[in-house]
């Protein structure tokens, strides 16, 4: 399972090693001035859309980046048995490879709420 940690300017995903695998990357870090909306879903599996490259497993795991054709570009991994926190990021000042990134983690809604607070 990937782990959120929030620095002073930025938030750092790292991920599990299979996640490593199909999300293409160890660590993904995001600078604060970048989230344009921090929230917490209970249903991140709905979010991820579009063409992809990486794991899907149909109702219950989606990792890897979605958009990859066109529409958003999303950096994913998420569980039907976990809420996520879902980013929407401003692509220019993320390092433009990403508009939206979806985590699932145990404690989605004060993560998202303490990058909410810091990012505005």
């Amino acid at each position: 399972m990937a782990t959120v940690t929030i620095t002073g300017a930025s938030v750092t995903i790292e991920f599990g090693p299979w996640e490593r695998l199909f999300a293409g990357r160890a660590r993904h870090a995001i600078p604060l001035a970048a989230v344009r909306r921090a929230s917490a879903t209970d249903e991140p599996l709905r979010i991820p859309r579009g063409a992809r490259k990486g794991l899907t497993v149909s109702g219950h795991t989606k990792i890897g980046v979605w958009g990859i054709y066109g529409g958003p570009r999303q950096l994913v991994s998420v569980s039907r048995h976990l809420p996520a926190v879902h980013l929407l990021l401003d692509r220019t000042s993320s390092g433009g490879e990403f508009d939206e990134v979806v985590i699932s983690l145990p404690d989605a809604a004060r993560v998202a709420a303490a990058i909410q607070a810091v990012a505005v």
